[in-house]
């Protein structure tokens, strides 16, 4: 994940206050004492690598093995942190939390590496339910999906490397693409925005084609399908470019989520071990011009391209809250959009809403069997130098000397 220390906690806002991200009281208001005592408890364990990688190899057996109260003990702890629920019906509280402090919400399924066809027709299921029930909720704009939860590796990683599939490799991803249909125009018909996750390098080609290939079809009046872009790549930022101008002389409109990036390690990894040249820049410093120069130009052409500027990183939401303001943009517009992770960042996010950004939490919820990948990376990333354990607990201590407790 993103460093998140570029901006400190109390530097002053150079254009006057935009937004003060400092402001604990804001950030974790909706926060019992019981529950910031929770958090605190939880950071500091994950401030400890060491801790964090016996949790991770312990965790992902003792589900395996199915022994008697990890369930219960991951759902007390890093469960409630960062995930919503273990069903669509159980996230519902934590939707009306969120919107009583002004926050959205995004939902995803935290299914992923599937490979039995029942199972990916389950999780498209699971995703079409989902924008049901967004359509239910003024709160849930947008659900997101993952290709890797409706579809083999093996199957994207051959399209990708362009190996000719045989008949039945062909037929699956025939299915792929009629699942992917299915969810598009499930929120089309009801106005709900599709996230579409970014995957590891050597298996996004096919998913960026079929995305785009989506957005030609549903986002002509208003946009519901989003392309996911790791700008920590290379050539994200021309491919970004691209896509706009591809969209724009086809008629339609471009939707476009922005993170850094989620695979760093592995990416880099494979390269050195294939043989080939890395497509990570080779500095944080390249990734970051990268990230707020995309920023910068979905801003530029904000009516033809609807933004997601998902990031945790204070200075890329400072910049991005800055333009709006100082442009006389509107706040609320559809295309101008902020979101961070559920149960991390919480002094952007509630600080974003306050000033009335368009901001959301991003919340996946699954049984802990279907989420525990997506936890461990939560944890793996939280514990990592450039995580974000030590702000967290700056601002949770900060907040705890405010409360007196």
């Amino acid at each position: 994940m993103e460093s998140t220390m570029n901006v400190k906690l109390d530097e002053p806002e150079p254009s006057g206050k935009i937004v003060d991200f400092s402001n604990t009281q804001i950030a974790f208001s909706f926060k019992t004492d019981s529950e910031l005592k929770r958090t605190v408890f939880l950071f500091k364990m994950m401030n400890s690598p060491f801790l964090v990688k016996v949790f991770s190899f312990l965790a992902l057996w003792a589900i395996k093995l199915r022994l008697p109260f990890t369930e219960y003990l991951i759902k007390q702890t890093i469960f409630k942190q960062f995930v919503g629920g273990d069903t669509l019906l159980q996230c519902q509280k934590t939707i009306d939390l969120l919107y009583d402090f002004d926050t959205l919400t995004i939902l995803d399924y935290g299914a992923e590496g599937k490979s039995d066809e029942d199972d990916l027709d389950q999780v498209m299921f699971e995703n079409m339910r989902a924008i049901e029930m967004a359509a239910s909720n003024n709160s849930v704009p947008v659900i997101s999906t993952k290709i890797t939860g409706l579809v083999r590796n093996e199957i994207l990683e051959k399209k990708h490397a362009g190996i000719v599939l045989n008949q039945h490799e062909t037929e699956l991803f025939e299915h792929l693409i009629e699942r992917v249909d299915r969810i598009c125009s499930k929120a089309a018909e009801h106005g709900v925005g599709v996230f579409i996750d970014a995957e590891e390098s050597w298996i996004q080609d096919p998913i960026d084609e079929i995305t785009m290939d989506m957005m030609e079809k549903y986002n002509n009046e208003k946009v519901i399908v989003y392309n996911t872009y790791q700008m920590y790549q290379k050539a994200k930022l021309d491919q970004l470019k691209r896509d706009h101008t591809y969209a724009k002389t086809n008629g339609f409109m471009l939707g476009a989520k922005l993170v850094r990036g989620a695979y760093m390690e592995k990416e880099n990894k494979r390269a050195q071990q294939m043989g080939y040249p890395s497509p990570i820049h080779e500095t944080k410093q390249n990734t970051d011009d990268h990230y707020d120069e995309g920023i910068q130009y979905c801003l530029e052409h904000y009516e033809e391209i609807s933004l997601c500027n998902a990031s945790h990183n204070l200075l890329s939401n400072l910049k991005m809250a800055r333009y709006i303001v100082e442009n006389e943009l509107d706040k609320s517009h559809s295309h101008l959009n902020f979101c961070q992770l559920y149960g991390m960042s919480d002094n952007i996010t509630f600080n974003l809403a306050h000033e009335g950004f368009t901001v959301a939490k991003y919340v996946p919820y699954g049984p802990v069997k279907e989420v525990i990948p997506y936890l461990i990376r939560r944890a793996q990333e939280n514990s990592s130098v450039t995580g974000e354990t030590s702000r967290e607990l700056t601002l949770l201590h900060k907040e705890m000397e405010r409360r007196k407790i």
